[in-house]
């Protein structure tokens, strides 16, 4: 309740249950150090669970029903930077000549994308000797087993996923992948650029308000490592109103017949939701980056906490008080609804006790 209403401190809960311990049903003392202690003590598995409940819960329900193309996206970030080392899994912060400037914590993070509301539902911790990588690796099986094969279409990374290894793992598991194209793929990329440097765009479409040409070509040969039979690769150049160009190469094993460009173009925007949606509405608005207890599973399960708020303020959001045709309300408009609601509790209960006194 504390990360909804943004108050995700263990200081800030204590605070708010002591200013509405009678609203909330709280009788006995509680204070910051008896939720560092609880949360401590939590098993992951179980917010897991419940994580994976309600994204199943949102497909069965039609959340999705928008897009065609159900999506996961993955990306790495940092939070809980520190002074000093608290334990293994602080991560040095080290300038050019390896002075240590401090320590943080990395994780990697997966999200449902490609339908409004964007859900994050799970994260995985990694420290020193560990990368993102293997992480986020580890974090895809886990996410698959748990919602099944069928959930989801496909999975959308950056450039640092587009290697032999990873494409293999998320083919096992019965997705297809979106991956940014970039230098880390040379012979492809160069490959790319020669042939679509001499050709005029294959389409062009409107996206927003900006103008998009999309060149593409799925007769590439894989390079050495990959054992793929063919390689589709995409290049869109997108003008913006204010007369900016944003332009990539990504690469993909969906068919023609499995993806039009466009929706290849809409797949490669998704991986933005989870950098947007996802840890800049996490660490900006629901305390994300902020450790509240330096231990272990306390940092694990206080990201696992923050995810699963959002979720739920999402799906409340833009699902259930969208019912009827009242359009979807701000999220910060309705923080300010839950605040004052929880304000007339506590005026309510305090008309009654002097009621009663007197």
């Amino acid at each position: 309740m504390g990360l909804v209403l943004r108050d995700g401190s263990h200081r800030g809960v204590e605070s708010l249950v002591g200013s509405a311990s009678r609203a909330l049903g709280v009788e006995r003392p509680f204070c910051d150090d008896t939720l560092a202690y609880f949360v401590e003590r939590l098993f992951p598995k179980g917010i897991r669970g419940a994580l994976v409940d309600l994204m199943r819960r949102s497909k069965r329900r039609k959340v999705f029903a928008a897009t065609r193309l159900i999506g996961l996206a993955l990306d790495g970030s940092e939070g809980g930077k520190c002074g000093e080392q608290h334990c293994d899994q602080c991560v040095a912060i080290k300038d050019k000549k390896g002075t240590i400037h401090g320590y943080k914590h990395l994780f990697s993070m997966i999200s449902v994308v490609g339908a409004e509301p964007s859900l994050p539902f799970d994260v995985e911790p990694y420290g020193p000797g560990d990368s993102e990588y293997a992480a986020s690796q580890r974090l895809l099986k886990r996410a698959v087993a748990a919602l099944g094969p069928r959930f989801a279409d496909y999975v959308v990374a950056d450039g640092a996923y587009a290697t032999a290894p990873f494409l293999h793992v998320a083919t096992k598991l019965g997705l297809r992948v979106v991956a940014r194209l970039k230098e880390n793929v040379p012979s492809l990329l160069a490959q790319a650029r020669q042939r679509f440097e001499a050709r005029r765009p294959t389409n062009t479409f409107r996206y927003k308000a900006d103008r998009v040409e999309i060149w593409e070509a799925d007769d590439f040969d894989p390079w050495d490592t990959l054992q793929w039979r063919t390689v589709r690769v995409i290049r869109y150049r997108q003008h913006k109103p204010d007369g900016s160009t944003v332009e990539a190469y990504w690469l993909t094993d969906f068919t023609r017949a499995e993806a039009s460009a466009k929706e290849l173009f809409v797949c490669c925007k998704n991986r933005w939701e989870i950098e947007n949606q996802g840890f800049n509405d996490g660490k900006n608005r629901y305390g994300m980056e902020h450790i509240r207890h330096h231990e272990p599973n306390s940092m694990l399960v206080g990201w696992l906490i923050s995810i699963l708020a959002m979720a739920i303020e999402r799906l409340y959001r833009c699902r259930y008080l969208r019912r009827g045709g009242r359009p979807v309300r701000s999220a910060i408009a309705l923080l300010r609804d839950l605040r004052l609601a929880l304000g007339a509790c506590l005026e309510q209960l305090n008309t009654r006790a002097y009621a009663d006194t007197s």
